[in-house]
């Protein structure tokens, strides 16, 4: 038995000496010198003490395979993630299980359309692509051991295409409009099974709007539809989707010590490690000028997303204009089938798609519906972008803006002199009316095959102050002409605007402490509702009286009270809609976008207490909600293994957990793969965004001609690979909400690449 346990711990020693063997080679090479007939002058690739990209090149095309190298060094794994995602192509790397969630993406096609989208690129954006390409596959063709997640799966990274660039780009159209194209369906199917009036009563205008011209939908408070409850109706909670979106705000140089305008932007996304951005500055020659670009770049695709070049600066927050229409086919239509086959490993699988002139087509129940999304067109996706390197004002940022093919954005960009302006920047379809609901095949304009190029702008506004947060920045006027694809709720964006109008100068540190305010403004309402509730039986709820009066008023780590009241919400929610989500649910529809739009049907409801929605078991409505909360409680103390309501406070509930997507299979690794877990801080209605593994994927504060000053934080490292140095620098930055600062710090590695002939 001795001699079999030293045999065993040796095998484990060995193994594990041998794991950190082979991990250590596969760590990049970051000083030195090599040759390449990648690029046409001598350029380098330096790291600062964050592990920040510093590329110093001779022309555009040099600084872009450059990019291509240090994104293959740091992130390669993600890069590959993000282009299967898009194709379709996760169960050849991963297995059979992801099967599913490959048919889903091939319903959009998106392999093939890249291909067609390089073919139409101009020749600066092909040759961009092809020059990042070379730098990606330089560093897969000459690994000496692969990164930590193929070693594990023993699988090996394909080589790099102009295409895959292409899809990663569609993998942003999947996380920004995805809940878009839900949405629509969801909608249809309210109106298929309840009736025109419940839509309407659902989709009401909330008392939360922000547009920037101040003006408000009127409130036409429709009467609450009857609701036929079903005995066997099956109760589950809807999943509240994540608020996907950002914060962007900025002023005017009226407003700022300097004269300059000055930005702000975090976009916010799910949080992994790697997390999704890379922190680069860009130094090279265009058109006999010197450009630096400083800011953040996406693995995958060559240049700044969003960032500086000194004279302006510019951020982004997804815009929500309606790109979406599902068209009802007749038993007519004439549509054509298809079929593909998905690799898992040593198996494959036949997938069979339905398409339509419309779009492909899903079945449900009984019906069939084509999908017209503007993902699926060939304006969706170009490099354009990438030509903010060169504007040197607000005025030629706006224009370069028109040509921008990505999801539609809000765009906001300041100036050096002093300038903001705001425009929906982005694919946008020419159709000149939207629909919140599937149309008829009647309705479906040939709009659809062209960008609109006519779009709404704000600049300089008289208050110098400009602010977008997902929720409607247009005016009432252009909503007929752009549509509501799934505008936020609007709380955010009420806060926001209310923060820029408590002073008259801002520096970088205001911007910051507006990005972290986490008060509870749009929740205070619940909570007098939920303290009025339990009052009614004081004995029983005694210590949950004391901790909603002691709550704080905020997403704060001690409380208990927003707890409670932020999970009673979320229990009323489920319960009053749930005939309505199930029913959704039971026909292949997602019911969660409807969250977004329904606060004010729901206080409707709790005001009015109509007798159709109340289950035949329930006596009242107060018995009702009361039992919505002990049943939010329930689930609390079960999620969490406690039935103390003290350790139930918003910081461990909401706890910030940046986790590595293998963690879970290596569970004796999690510890070194994921981040240090944090107390929560913030929540969805707030500025300061932040769930478990959601929230500000950045924190940018920037004044052009002045970035000595600025800020960029970011919850994690630059390198994938968990022996790198650079693996957590920042993440600490980022939780205790210091300031990292934009520009790099002290050089500690430079790579020389020079030609070879």
């Amino acid at each position: 038995m001795k001699w079999l346990i030293i045999g065993i711990l040796s095998i484990v020693l060995a193994t594990s000496v041998t794991l950190i063997i082979i991990l250590r080679l596969s760590l990049p090479t970051l000083d030195g010198s090599l040759t390449s007939p990648n690029i046409s002058t001598q350029g380098s690739l330096s790291r600062d003490t964050l592990g920040q990209a510093i590329i110093s090149a001779e022309n555009r095309n040099d600084a872009a395979y450059l990019l291509g190298l240090a994104h293959a060094q740091d992130r390669l794994t993600q890069m590959d993630l993000q282009r299967r995602v898009a194709a379709g192509e996760l169960a050849q790397w991963l297995g059979s299980n992801l099967i599913e969630i490959d048919k889903e993406a091939r319903f959009h096609q998106f392999r093939q359309r890249a291909d067609a989208v390089f073919r139409q690129l101009d020749a600066d954006n092909q040759a961009l692509l092809i020059a990042y390409s070379k730098g990606v596959n330089e560093i897969i063709e000459n690994l000496t051991a692969p990164p930590m997640e193929y070693l594990l799966t023993g699988f090996s990274p394909a080589r790099w295409t102009p295409q895959d660039s292409i899809l990663v780009a569609y993998s942003m159209y999947m996380d920004l409009q995805l809940g878009q194209v839900e949405l629509d369906m969801a909608r249809t199917g309210v109106i298929r099974y309840f009736g025109t009036s419940m839509h309407n009563f659902l989709a009401q205008p909330s008392p939360y709007q922000a547009a920037l011209d101040s003006s408000v939908i009127a409130d036409t408070h429709p009467p609450i539809p009857e609701l036929n409850i079903p005995d066997n109706l099956t109760y589950a909670p809807t999943l509240e989707p994540l608020d996907i979106g950002s914060n962007n705000w900025a002023v005017t140089g009226a407003l700022t010590r300097t004269g300059s305008g000055m930005l702000a932007n975090d976009m916010h996304l799910g949080l992994r490690v790697p997390i999704i951005w890379y922190r680069t500055q860009l130094n090279y020659q265009r058109d006999d000028k010197n450009v630096q670009l400083t800011g953040v770049s996406l693995p995958g695709l060559p240049g700044v997303v969003v960032g500086t070049n000194g004279a302006i600066a510019w951020g982004f927050t997804n815009s929500n204009l309606d790109n979406v229409d599902w068209v009802e086919l007749t038993e007519s239509t004439k549509t054509s089938m298809f079929v593909e086959r998905i690799e898992a490993g040593e198996s494959q699988h036949d997938y069979e798609l339905e398409m339509s002139p419309y779009g492909p087509v899903k079945n449900i129940d009984g019906k069939r519906y084509a999908l017209t999304w503007v993902a699926h067109f060939p304006y969706a996706v170009n490099l354009n972008i990438t030509n903010l390197d060169l504007a040197q004002s607000v005025d030629e940022a706006l224009e370069l803006a028109k040509s921008m093919a990505i999801p539609a954005q809000n765009f906001v960009v300041v100036d050096k002199n002093g300038n903001t302006a705001w425009m929906p920047g982005g694919a946008v379809s020419a159709r000149p009316t939207p629909s919140l609901s599937a149309i008829t095949e009647e309705q479906w304009h040939e709009g659809w095959a062209h960008n609109e190029t006519h779009l709404p702008t704000v600049k300089n506004p008289f208050h110098n102050r400009i602010w977008t947060a997902n929720s409607r920045v247009i005016s009432v006027e252009q909503l007929s002409r752009f549509g509501d694809g799934g505008y936020a709720l609007g709380a955010r964006a009420k806060q926001i605007k209310q923060r820029l109008f408590e002073k008259e100068v801002f520096d970088e540190s205001d911007f910051y402490a507006i990005q972290l305010d986490n008060k509870a403004e749009f929740l205070s309402p619940w909570q007098q509702h939920l303290l009025s509730l339990l009052q009614t039986a004081p004995n029983r709820y005694a210590e949950d009286i004391q901790a909603l009066k002691n709550w704080q008023s905020c997403a704060c780590e001690s409380s208990v009270g927003y707890t409670l009241v932020r999970r009673y919400r979320s229990a009323v929610i489920d319960a009053v809609f749930s005939p309505i989500f199930s029913t959704l649910r039971e026909k292949g529809i997602d019911p969660a976008p409807l969250h977004r739009k329904i606060e004010p049907a729901l206080w409707q409801l709790i005001t009015q207490q109509p007798g159709s929605w109340l289950p035949a078991e329930q006596k009242s409505w107060s018995t009702y909600l009361i039992a919505q909360y002990d049943e939010a409680k329930r689930r609390l103390f079960k999620k969490h293994n406690t039935q103390s309501l003290a350790e139930l406070n918003w910081g461990e509930i909401n706890a910030l957990q940046v986790n590595h997507p293998f963690a879970k299979q290596i569970p004796p690794l999690a510890n070194y793969l994921n981040m240090e877990k944090v107390k929560g801080y913030g929540d969805s209605y707030m500025p300061a965004v932040q769930l478990p593994a959601f929230g500000a994927s950045q924190r940018f504060f920037v004044q052009p001609k002045h970035l000595e000053k600025a800020i960029m934080t970011i919850p994690g490292g630059q390198s994938g690979h968990p022996l790198s140095p650079y693996y957590k620098t920042g993440f600490d930055d980022y939780a205790q909400h210091r300031s990292t600062p934009l520009l790099p710090g002290e050089i500690e590695h430079t790579l020389i690449i020079t030609p070879r002939n």
